[in-house]
């Protein structure tokens, strides 16, 4: 495991440098991983200016920069994404303020198509979901927890969903985008202090 970790962190990326592949494979009217499609690429187009907008418009509460400050050792926040994925849109923005508000805590991000090592050691429920959050000692390199694909909040309404009708489709997708714009993050941010271990978002 911890081999596996090691290889994908030399093989992983910064933020800006994830929003720039991700920017320029658009451009060539392309998405991220081997699959391409006018869905797929119709979703990166889309996630790409939700991210946008979450970059400008995104704010860490005081709180949470108190909250940061008692954070003790050295993380890395290791982040399995793609670029059509709707959740990571709205999840990976705030997890890069979050890591930016910490001396402490630095964010790398690999792409899970590429990753499929990585991948299959944090599964949810047997399935590859992500965004996936692998919070990592910077020293040790052992993994102290995980956070994703969602918010607790959403997480619930996922499970609810397919207990009811076994499926999520387009009109509780909508629903769920529409939950993340209301939210503002504040639910993120929240688990985020929680899976650090300093305290809850006031």
């Amino acid at each position: 495991m911890k081999n596996i970790i090691k290889n994908s962190l030399e093989n992983a990326i910064t933020y800006q440098q994830y929003r720039d592949l991700v920017a320029g494979l658009l451009k060539e009217g392309k998405s991220t991983g081997p699959n391409q499609s006018e869905e797929l690429l119709h979703y990166s187009k889309l996630n790409n200016s939700r991210m946008k907008r979450l970059d400008k418009t995104f704010s860490v509460a005081e709180s949470t920069v108190e909250a940061l400050k008692s954070v003790a050792e050295k993380y890395v926040w290791l982040v399995l994404v793609e670029g059509w994925c709707g959740d990571a849109a709205q999840v990976l923005p705030i997890i890069n303020k979050v890591a930016e508000a910490s001396e402490n805590i630095e964010l790398k991000i690999v792409l899970r198509d590429e990753n499929e090592e990585l991948m299959n050691q944090f599964l949810t429920n047997g399935g590859k979901s992500i965004p996936k959050l692998i919070m990592i000692n910077a020293e040790s390199l052992e993994v102290s927890g995980t956070f994703g694909p969602r918010p607790t909040v959403a997480t619930q309404m996922v499970m609810e969903q397919k207990e009811k009708y076994g499926v999520l489709d387009a009109a509780f997708k909508e629903k769920l985008q529409n939950w993340y714009n209301l939210d503002k993050g504040k639910s993120i941010e929240s688990d985020l202090l929680e899976l650090l271990n300093v305290g809850q978002l006031v």
